[in-house]
């Protein structure tokens, strides 16, 4: 059986994409490793963060919708993410956001977190890993490898079908439980992948007594991406996603890495992408994210992309 070794990406949703490069890029130190448009909607952004080369578990991406109403958070989608810092850096960070005025609040206890939000209110936790000592880090003039982010630690789903969710996990992507707490009503179910000390290879199910639907806008996560080792891989959780009686879509070419899509039960829109080609096939490790990149299809308006897209600085 196929399982997926970890998530490989979540895109959220930004309403000024400069604002949100700044944000990512300097203050949070991540790398801006691809600056592409949104596939699907070729006259907005699509930023792509993470480390070095942009590895699976350490991609943050972001569709820029300037007119997009402030989200209002919900039960069916995935309502904050985890960012993993190594020991000891908390204190550091905390100094950090303070020296900027961002809100942040220290929340202690066996991993050492930080609350913040991002300029469109996406909620974020800096958390402190074990792992995370182990990988080398992205580091910037202001960020050094005792601060910088090792990639993603967490992401919570808020889900109305909490057992049709975790079904999903383990059946299709071989994920497996590993904790759980309830309190007042509330329900939280933490799960893995097989190897859970790495990027992006942990995530909770929240289920809330009657929770409204969200309503998606900025500052809000539009998708999770999962990994697939190649094509094969992906398809076979496809074919599993619909044995579960999701609808799958067909594979969709994103350059960088091939996708499907589901949404689960309550809603989530799920993606599994492979983990190849990778960000270096249109350019080299050197120079990621410096030029504007477009597939093949949209080359030929390149110039009205570029005159209609807004601007970075």
């Amino acid at each position: 059986m196929a399982v997926s070794p970890g998530l490989h990406h979540i895109t959220a949703i930004c309403s000024d994409g400069g604002r949100t490069r700044d944000f990512y890029e300097r203050l949070l130190g991540l790398r801006l490793v691809k600056r592409t448009v949104n596939y699907d909607d070729p006259q907005s952004w699509h930023l792509y963060f993470g480390d070095t080369t942009g590895a699976p578990g350490t991609i943050l991406t972001f569709f820029e919708w300037p007119e997009a109403d402030p989200a209002l958070p919900g039960s069916g989608e995935a309502v904050a993410l985890s960012l993993a810092i190594p020991k000891g850096a908390a204190h550091g960070w905390v100094r950090r956001l303070t020296d900027e005025d961002v809100p942040v609040a220290i929340a202690p206890g066996g991993d050492d977190a930080l609350a913040l939000h991002d300029p469109d209110g996406l909620a974020i936790e800096l958390i402190e890993q074990d792992w995370a000592d182990a990988l080398p880090g992205y580091t910037t003039p202001e960020i050094g490898e005792e601060q910088a982010i090792r990639g993603i630690a967490n992401v919570t789903l808020l889900v109305e079908n909490i057992d049709a969710t975790a079904n999903l996990l383990e059946d299709a992507l071989g994920w497996r439980e590993y904790a759980r707490a309830s309190h007042a009503g509330m329900l939280r179910l933490r799960y893995g992948a097989p190897d859970r000390n790495g990027p992006g290879r942990v995530l909770d199910l929240l289920k809330v007594p009657e929770t409204d639907p969200a309503e998606q806008g900025a500052g809000s996560i539009h998708h999770i991406a999962f990994r697939a080792a190649d094509d094969d891989a992906q398809k076979e959780m496809g074919a599993r996603f619909a044995a579960a009686g999701l609808r799958v879509t067909e594979m969709r070419d994103r350059t960088y890495f091939r996708s499907i899509y589901a949404r689960e039960p309550s809603g989530v829109l799920l993606e599994v992408a492979t983990e190849g080609p990778g960000f270096t096939v249109d350019e080299t490790v050197e120079t990621l994210g410096l030029r504007l990149q477009l597939p093949a299809k949209l080359e030929s308006v390149r110039a009205e992309i570029e005159e209609n897209l807004t601007s970075l600085d």
